[in-house]
């Protein structure tokens, strides 16, 4: 069996508060890590909120990277969820680790769309 896609969890904690609350610095963050997986980047969307806080989501032609910030904690929830096999999640993740300078980091991957088919039935887009 094989899924049709990897579901990561992220969480950030101990992250720079004043870096985490800066909405461009967040969004060059996200857009740098679709990059450097190798991802396609559709349409990146951002917003802050009042008094802090912000939310981001980059919608990708594998699906999406997104992410969620409390600079009052000192905390980043960050998600990754692609289909196929070509996408470097693990290279994204420490990327924005890095960049956030999270001291504390917690990952767990989920396993989506798990089908009972054969391997070579299950398609990640309509051309393979």
């Amino acid at each position: 069996m094989k899924a049709l896609g990897r579901h990561f969890i992220v969480e950030l904690y101990e992250c720079d508060s004043e870096l985490i609350n800066d909405t461009d610095a967040i969004e060059d963050i996200l857009l740098e890590s679709v990059k450097i997986s190798g991802a396609e980047i559709i349409k990146p969307v951002f917003h802050k909120f009042n008094p802090h806080g912000i939310t981001g989501i980059v919608v990708i032609a594998e699906s999406h990277f997104s992410i969620h910030t409390w600079p009052e904690y000192g905390y980043c929830a960050f998600d990754i969820f692609t289909c196929g096999e070509s996408i470097d999640n693990e290279e994204a993740i420490q990327y924005v680790r890095n960049e956030l300078k999270a001291r504390t980091i917690s990952v767990a991957e989920i396993k989506r769309g798990v089908l009972n088919l054969p391997v070579e039935e299950i398609r990640y887009k309509p051309d393979e």
